[in-house]
């Protein structure tokens, strides 16, 4: 079995220093938190604990975890790493690990999780009502929370943002050193291509990939913020990110140059490359019924809505809004990609993105 890579970023755990929050911000969460508690009902009985294995960074997952717990009294045990370490961990496991749900920030990965067997199938009215079925497993086995699209962002001085109508126009000559990509072992990175392999063929996708390498040359970074920061600064022109790293650095920095370009919207177009963060059930879960009731709560309204609102991501809920300050998101166009195949394209993407020898 290959040992995938993946990348440090901010949807991965790894240390830092971060600011102190300020008081405003302190009490923004906790009002977030006690809204999401007062509008969610538990339906179950539940156990004292949780065990989650995470692949995703904790701030961004931990304020939707407190709520539950405040809702229900529900202590959650987070583990966080890398997805990839954390899908070879339970497999390694087994029915003796002590996790009772995997969260990770790509459908593929879950994907895979499933067919190991690892994934508990999940028969739950609530999910069914939630979330549009192309935003889960055939059987349940995992479920899609939240939404995130590959886009372009650019530096608002230095681009216009009709100079560039689809991610296949940043392998031209003329954004030679002017570009800012992830790594090869962006788990995005390896969502998005095997994405455009599966609407355009290895051969023009292979050629995207090689123009990608020679014009971002040194310009190849670990975490998503670093390509943000590079266009905000403007040390490169444009960069390839999810959509929510730059609402995130204009909430910070409103004032910064740089804006959204939502690719692959013209006519033939393939639409924007999606992708989702996701929970599953483990096969062997010891809390069965305490797990049904954390999924059903990250479904609802209210997990949905703090999502949104926290993490600046679009809930898969129709009836929860995004942050107004997201495109609309009735007006753009996906690429159709389903999610479910981005676990069996991933083997043969990787392997172009080695032929082509990205960083």
């Amino acid at each position: 079995e290959r040992a995938y890579q993946f990348q440090f970023h901010e949807d991965f755990p790894m240390p830092f220093v971060c600011a102190m929050p300020t008081v405003r911000q302190i009490i923004l969460s906790s009002v977030i938190v006690l809204c999401a508690a007062w509008t969610f009902v538990p339906s179950a009985p539940a156990a004292d604990s949780l065990t989650v294995y995470s692949g995703r960074s904790e701030r961004l997952i931990k304020p939707v975890l407190d709520a539950f717990t405040a809702t229900t009294g529900i202590q959650i045990e987070l583990l966080s790493s890398g997805t990839t370490e954390l899908v070879n961990r339970l497999k390694a496991e087994g029915d003796r690990t002590s996790a009772d749900l995997l969260i990770t920030n790509d459908a593929g990965s879950l994907e895979l999780a499933r067919t190991a067997g690892l994934l508990h199938p999940l028969n739950m009215r609530e999910v069914e009502r939630a979330i549009p079925a192309q935003f889960r497993a055939s059987d349940n086995a995992w479920v899609g929370l939240s939404g995130r699209f590959w886009i372009i962002v650019y530096n608002t001085t230095m681009v216009k943002p009709d100079q560039v109508k689809s991610l296949l126009d940043l392998a031209d000559p003329k954004w030679k050193d002017k570009i800012a990509i992830p790594n090869s072992g962006s788990e995005y990175l390896q969502a998005g291509v095997s994405v455009i392999r599966a609407t355009h063929g290895d051969e023009k996708t292979t050629q995207f990939l090689q123009g990608l390498k020679t014009n971002a040359d040194s310009q190849v970074y670990q975490k998503s913020s670093q390509i943000v920061d590079a266009v905000a600064k403007g040390q490169v022109a444009l960069g390839i990110v999810n959509h929510y790293y730059v609402y995130r650095h204009l909430a910070a920095q409103p004032g910064a140059p740089i804006a959204v370009i939502m690719p692959d919207q013209h006519e033939g177009g393939m639409g924007a490359i999606m992708n989702v963060a996701g929970v599953g059930i483990i096969k062997s879960a010891k809390h069965l019924d305490s797990a049904k009731l954390l999924v059903e709560f990250l479904v609802a309204q209210a997990g949905q809505k703090l999502f949104a609102d926290l993490d600046k991501e679009y809930p898969l809920h129709q009836d929860v809004k995004a942050d107004p300050a997201l495109a609309e998101r009735k007006s753009f166009r996906a690429a159709l990609v389903p999610l479910s195949k981005l676990a069996e394209l991933r083997e043969a993407t990787l392997t172009l993105i080695e032929q082509v020898g990205l960083r």
